[in-house]
């Protein structure tokens, strides 16, 4: 049999008696006045700004209206009198100041009933945790002649996409001075200003490195001002990268960033053995996400540039990944090593590869991290999932680090979240004597400077680290 609570019932107005109450409690989130603000368009900061709003007067009226108005709306619409309320109006008196975390309790009272118009009118009263009075006021409504008992709607859960790992990622990367950087070929609006965007923000100190009249061209286009950037001439994308890597050797430069170029010809570049940036390790492309619905930053390699590595090329690929997260304050990250399941199968290479490097791991040979596997998907980003399977991990569904066993499954799995979860990520290259950020044309400008706060990060770590 149905319980009472699947179903709203009202109260008609014949029923209704002078007196009677309801009442219903609810606690004051940030998330609330965010989703109000989503939808009613107020962005003020007294609603918005947490900071703002406890550093200002402002803190006495933070929600009044728009959060007590709106549940004692809610209390007549489903409670008393209920489905088929027709709100006339309301006249609210602000007492007191509605804060976060408050635990609000709202009444309604019938005081009056109009029998011809079938009209009430309630007494409202909201009252915060201490049981001072914090809104008090009347409303006027027509009660429902009908009864109406219809099953409870259950509401969609909503969340709030805010970037919240990428913001808390720019503030970390904060310096006295911006890191030098080599951006090669920005010979189009969006490359050329990624890069100003991220000089704005006091990340990086750019150097263009490109055809001059090909860059002021895209300047023009941009509406942008560069007489202020050092510029660097060359007759092309070639040898702008090669110019590039010349400037990192040299040391005057930190980080490189892609511009309007294919990633193979700034890579080849990087790589040359004689003139490049090589070192003992080998390149990997690392992203950092930031998953609406994981509770922290999901780091996945390598979706760019090691097709289909080996287990030697899978150490340097696991150990590349660790430093980044030490560069961004991770002291161990807990890396997942992926497979398509979660036991060892001789006919699998990913699940051997998994477990030999576990086994090294354990053994001193990669350092600096917690790693498992072979591990599925689901078993090293969720905990339900891993218990169901009976998997006792340190690293199952709170895997900071995932390491797909082949550029194909990495490459899917990134534009899976981008697609399907609403995630974003900022890319760099490890390995290198600098980071190399590989951004594109078609990322916006948070994920641009994400990058760049990357690169700056990592390069203050192997900066320390020498």
């Amino acid at each position: 049999m149905a319980s009472s609570d699947e179903f709203i019932e009202n109260r008609t107005f014949d029923e209704i008696r002078v007196g009677e109450s309801a009442s219903m409690e609810r606690r004051l989130t940030m998330d609330d006045i965010k989703l109000f603000a989503v939808m009613s368009g107020d962005v003020n900061p007294a609603h918005v700004d947490e900071d703002y709003a406890k550093s200002s007067r402002f803190q006495e009226i933070i929600a009044h209206g728009m959060w007590g108005g709106a549940l004692l709306s809610t209390l007549l619409g489903t409670q008393l009198p209920g489905p088929g309320t027709i709100y006339l109006g309301q006249t609210l008196r602000f007492k007191a100041p509605v804060m976060l975390g408050d635990l609000l309790r709202v009444s309604v009272q019938a005081m009056e009933k109009n029998e011809t118009k079938h009209r009430i009118k309630f007494h409202c009263l909201c009252q915060n945790q201490e049981g001072k009075t914090v809104i008090e006021g009347e409303a006027d409504v027509i009660a429902p002649v009908q009864k109406i008992r219809r099953q409870r709607a259950v509401l969609p859960h909503v969340r709030l996409a805010e970037r919240a790992h990428l913001h808390e990622l720019l503030t970390a990367a904060a310096r006295p001075e911006p890191l030098p950087t080599a951006v090669v070929h920005p010979v189009d609006p969006q490359s050329l200003n990624g890069a100003l965007q991220a000089a704005r923000a006091g990340l990086i100190d750019p150097i263009l490195v490109g055809p001059k009249a090909r860059i002021q061209e895209a300047a023009e286009k941009a509406e942008v001002d560069i007489s202020g950037f050092r510029l660097v001439s060359t007759p092309h994308s070639h040898a702008a990268a090669e110019r590039a890597v010349e400037l990192a050797r040299n040391g005057e430069v930190g980080a490189l960033m892609k511009g309007s170029l294919h990633t193979d010809e700034l890579l080849r570049a990087v790589l040359t053995r004689s003139a490049g940036l090589r070192t003992e390790a080998r390149l990997s492309h690392v992203m950092a996400f930031d998953v609406p619905t994981y509770p922290r930053p999901l780091f996945i390699t390598d979706a760019a540039i090691n097709i289909e590595p080996g287990l030697d090329e899978k150490v340097d690929i696991v150990r590349n990944a660790i430093e980044l997260a030490h560069a961004i304050g991770i002291r161990q990250p807990k890396v997942a090593l992926l497979s398509a399941v979660e036991t060892v199968n001789p006919r699998m290479k990913s699940t051997l590869d998994a477990a030999a490097l576990c086994k090294m791991a354990q053994r001193g040979q990669i350092k600096g991290g917690l790693l498992d596997g072979p591990l599925a998907f689901d078993n090293a980003i969720s905990e339900a999932a891993a218990r169901a399977k009976g998997i006792e991990s340190e690293v199952a569904g709170q895997a900071d680090i995932l390491v797909a066993p082949d550029i194909e499954a990495a490459n899917m799995m990134v534009k899976q979240l981008t697609h399907l979860a609403d995630a974003t990520g900022a890319g760099v290259v490890v390995g290198a004597r600098v980071p190399v950020m590989l951004t594109s044309r078609a990322d916006d400008a948070l994920t641009r400077m994400a990058s760049c706060a990357l690169a700056l990060m990592l390069a203050d770590h192997q900066a320390l680290a020498v």
